[in-house]
């Protein structure tokens, strides 16, 4: 990643990825600030404050600029409706990075996840030149692995009780998948 460059925006057959900006904030509180989002997630917060949207985007430039972090906001062409976000957290020592995403229930079951992340796949492989790509979801939330199978990740385990969300502990189902598997895809 060169950090002089600003960050790239992936086109699909029916999305554009993009940096996300101070614009989407009402967007990004409203969708994500649904139970039903927030429950499949670990870190987005229930409620969902007002100016929470707001400082989590103006961070967001500096991470990439540190090679820390890339987050695309996920918006349907031609009319750049906002969908969800989907990024890496990424671990440049190492030559991987963590896959993660969410998008607003109004969108759910249409295939917007598995387009988005099969695009920020490919980025993180050929223009990153990351090594490994890995996520997890809750064992309760099978969708999402769904996602990460079409993708062409392998599960990889099951950490049990690994963390605490809303006072219960979250068995989490860990995927990966390495650049020569996706390239041979």
């Amino acid at each position: 990643m060169d950090r002089s460059e600003p960050q790239p925006t992936l086109e699909t057959p029916r999305l554009l990825l993009r940096p996300l900006t101070l614009a989407d904030a009402a967007e990004v509180q409203h969708l994500a600030g649904v139970w039903e989002v927030a429950d499949t997630t670990l870190s987005i917060p229930h409620p969902y404050e007002a100016g929470l949207a707001e400082a989590w985007i103006a961070t967001l430039a500096d991470l990439y600029a540190r090679s820390e972090q890339v987050v695309f906001a996920i918006t349907a062409r031609p009319d750049g409706q906002l969908l969800g976000a989907i990024g890496l957290v990424l671990r440049r020592t190492y030559s991987r990075a963590e896959l993660g995403y969410w998008v607003g229930k109004p969108f759910w079951g249409r295939g917007y996840a598995t387009e988005a992340a099969t695009a920020v796949l490919r980025y993180g492989f050929a223009s990153l030149a990351l090594h490994r790509i890995h996520a997890c979801h809750f064992a309760r939330n099978p969708a999402s692995g769904r996602v990460l199978q079409k993708i062409g990740m392998r599960q990889e385990g099951v950490a049990r009780q690994h963390v605490r969300r809303w006072n219960r502990y979250e068995d989490l189902v860990q995927y990966g998948i390495l650049r020569e598997e996706h390239d041979a895809q």
